[in-house]
């Protein structure tokens, strides 16, 4: 492996061409290697075992062990418990040392022609960092694995509205873990957005111009569920502006524009945001803003 630090990547796949394919495309990169190549699930968990990838293309049909079973172990294998702020931190900031990189657990990406409410669910519950469909371009695949090596998420433009509805709809804030900043690309890069089909809104304004809290009646009592999350009591009032912003759709670069604040002043209250809602990363920041009616 060069110096410069290049993103190390399996490819799970049970088709060798596809391999061959994805494995072309990312070896024509300065910046990346493919450091193995597995024909099922399990040999890919066995490979990330071994070789301690940055990331992993996993498909989703493979004989064997599928990839949903084989992200949930390999993320299990990378797993190792921290201090929350420190997750926060590297979610909110895309700029990482070399050194750090190191540290850096194995990212696991889901590749698959099947664009289904179920994969895509089932891959947040493994782990996965990202999801992706088969005929996306190789130049979106390319920055998508860079995004996902920078410690944010992506997901398929398709999916992106329907995952977070579905979320909505299964009560599942708190509990998703994509990792870091999701973005919309036509738009899936790191810095480029945030989770799209957020819902436009004014929610930018002081206490008194945010949404009352999901589940809150006009007459301040409470329904059959909690009126909110406790935790949204801890954000300060630009913090709540941020994470509107957040579910808006809109990067840090993004943010900072909209209310004339410096850019790492934005990051540092993206982190303080994650810290206290304990939540991973940018895509449970937008479930949570959605759960407690922000937006």
């Amino acid at each position: 492996m060069n110096e410069s630090r290049s993103i190390r990547v399996i490819i799970a796949d049970d088709q060798k061409l596809v391999r061959a394919g994805f494995a072309m495309v990312i070896g024509s990169q300065p910046d990346m290697e493919v450091v193995g190549q597995a024909p099922d699930g399990a040999q890919a968990v066995a490979l990330a075992e071994s070789l301690h990838p940055d990331v992993v293309l996993m498909d989703v049909r493979m004989p064997s062990m599928d990839g949903i079973e084989a992200t949930s172990r390999i993320t299990s294998l990378s797993a190792a418990p921290g201090d929350a702020a420190d997750s926060a931190s590297l979610a909110a900031d895309a700029t990482v040392s070399a050194e750090s990189a190191d540290d850096r657990p194995t990212r696991v990406i889901i590749l698959t022609t099947f664009d289904l409410d179920e994969y895509v669910m089932a891959a947040i519950d493994a782990g996965a960092s990202g999801f992706l469909l088969k005929d996306t371009e190789p130049e979106t695949l390319l920055n998508s694995i860079r995004t996902v090596f920078q410690g944010n998420a992506i997901i398929a433009p398709s999916a992106t509205k329907r995952l977070i509805e579905k979320m909505m709809q299964d009560g599942y804030a708190q509990h998703g873990s994509l990792g870091g900043e999701t973005t919309h690309s036509g738009a899936v890069y790191g810095s480029a957005g945030g989770v799209s089909g957020g819902a436009a809104g004014n929610g930018a304004g002081s206490m008194t111009g945010f949404p009352s809290p999901a589940g809150a009646a006009s007459d301040g009592s409470n329904t059959s569920r909690p009126a909110y999350d406790p935790e949204l009591d801890l954000l300060t009032d630009r913090e709540r502006e941020v994470l509107v912003e957040i579910a808006h759709g809109l990067s840090n670069q993004e943010i900072a524009d909209k209310l004339f604040i410096s850019l790492s002043t934005v990051k540092t209250h993206v982190a303080h945001i994650l810290a206290k809602i304990n939540a991973r990363d940018r895509v449970q920041a937008v479930v949570f803003a959605y759960d407690n009616g922000l937006v």
